[in-house]
């Protein structure tokens, strides 16, 4: 069968008309794409979005939480949905996977319904079929695995699942995800879409933390639904999750991390994928929330994460998480604790919070936007140079042998995170380096965010006179 007549075929809908426009939404389209475990949906995800952003591995339920992709394709921009593996008799963990697909084959503008051409229709497949069938939006079959001519011959078995006729595709060999792409336009062109306000600030927020401290909770709270698993069983998140939250006029755009708990080189399998992803989001972000477990205390975990957050130059806060669960007896020795261990953020606020109860969560966004704001922060070199007249007497530089060094001036070179530039006769103690930054934050509020410290000595000019 020619691919025109594929794509014309595929694209009609189920009564054989063409389809309507059908919604109206904020921002781009939803296609989500839906079906059992391990037929090939993360890697039709990259395909589509042309790089290798979703987690594939021949291990079944690696994907569990629905994440979504920007892609474009024939001038058109959307959103694909990748979720895991749907099973109309799971329990468990995997009933709470079903539900996050179902949640997105609701809420989206299209679906892609992805089948294996090397199993044929399955129970499962008829199952999801059946409730597909009820979708008050376009429907497109994906016979995945269809690498020649015979598996091709397969496709018309899928008849039978009452959804038209499906396309065949090859996600691993890129065959016709083009014109599965072209099918998919066809029915997003039909979905009227407003724009987000342009001059709407957005601040990129990354929860990060061990698996099992409420970071899930933490985000489903923040989110105002159930956008991530929650599970008490270790290493539940795989992949990170995003979700906008729009408050005050500023959206906040936060990603759900996996648990962080060894180097990446000692990790393998999905969980080096999702250890890479969640690093990067840690780099990515403007503001990191480090979450806590309370009852347990900082952990070297998370010793290692603070350091990572230091290192990439984020704004942060550090939360407090379960702390309903935790006595008057161990706060003192808690906070000695957060002192001690978590002193590469030691700049960086503290709330106490309960993701179960709710409690001190209002607390976040406000802090999230103080912190951003104070890593975005300009000051002007004259109000540097004037607070460093107030200061420099008062703080012993160090020097060279018997010659004491002196400030001179200084300037903001660059701010996301803070960079000030101190210009000095000679060199300057880590002692003095430390007294200063302290006074810099008192002085211009800096709470939230690193500040980075720049000495640069007066260079001699050649041939100058002694004196």
């Amino acid at each position: 069968m020619p691919a025109g007549a594929k794509r014309e075929r595929a694209a009609q809908s189920r009564d054989g008309a063409a389809s309507p426009k059908r919604r109206t939404r904020a921002g781009r389209p939803v296609v989500a794409i839906v079906g059992r475990a391990n037929v090939g949906k993360s890697t039709l995800v990259n395909r589509f979005v042309g790089r290798r952003e979703a987690i594939e591995h021949p291990e079944p339920g690696v994907t569990r939480d629905a994440r979504g992709y920007d892609v474009a394709w024939d001038g058109l921009a959307f959103t694909v949905v990748d979720t895991g593996g749907w099973e109309p008799r799971a329990r468990g963990i995997s009933a709470k996977v079903v539900a996050q697909a179902e949640r997105a084959a609701q809420a989206a503008d299209v679906i892609v319904f992805v089948v294996d051409t090397t199993t044929g229709p399955t129970a499962d497949d008829l199952a999801v079929a059946k409730t597909l069938r009820l979708a008050a939006v376009p429907v497109i079959v994906a016979a995945n695995k269809v690498d020649g001519a015979r598996g091709e011959a397969e496709i018309f078995a899928f008849e039978r699942l009452g959804l038209g006729p499906a396309l065949p595709v090859s996600a691993l060999h890129g065959r016709a995800s083009g014109d599965l792409l072209d099918v998919i336009a066809a029915h997003v062109r039909d979905v009227e879409t407003t724009e987000a306000s342009e001059g709407e600030p957005e601040i990129g927020v990354a929860i990060a933390g061990r698996p099992n401290v409420g970071k899930s909770s933490l985000f489903n709270r923040l989110a105002g639904a159930d956008r991530a698993i929650v599970d008490p069983t270790p290493g539940t998140t795989r992949d990170a999750v995003d979700e906008v939250v729009v408050a005050g006029g500023t959206r906040f755009r936060f990603v759900d991390t996996a648990g962080i708990r060894r180097k990446v080189r000692n990790a393998s399998g999905p969980e080096y994928y999702a250890l890479v992803r969640s690093l990067r989001a840690v780099d990515e972000a403007d503001v990191v929330i480090i979450v806590i477990d309370a009852s347990e205390g900082p952990t070297e975990q998370d010793q290692k994460i603070a350091q990572r957050v230091a290192e990439s130059g984020r704004a942060a806060l550090v939360v407090l998480n379960k702390w309903d669960l935790v006595d008057e007896e161990s706060r003192p020795v808690l906070e000695r604790d957060l002192k001690d261990k978590l002193r590469f953020v030691s700049w960086a606020p503290v709330l106490r919070t309960s993701a179960l109860t709710g409690r001190g969560v209002d607390r976040i966004l406000p802090a999230v936007r103080s912190v951003r704001e104070a890593w975005d922060k300009r000051v002007t070199t004259g109000q540097l140079n004037a607070w460093l007249g107030e200061v420099a007497d008062r703080i012993p530089l160090g020097g060279r042998g018997t010659k004491p060094s002196k400030l001179r001036y200084a300037t903001m070179a660059r701010t996301r995170p803070p960079e000030v530039v101190l210009f000095t006769t000679g060199p300057v103690s880590d002692q003095a380096i430390r007294a200063l930054e302290r006074r810099l934050r008192e002085r211009f509020g800096f709470e939230g965010t690193p500040v980075r410290m720049v000495v640069r000595q007066k260079a001699k000019r050649a041939g100058a006179p002694r004196r």
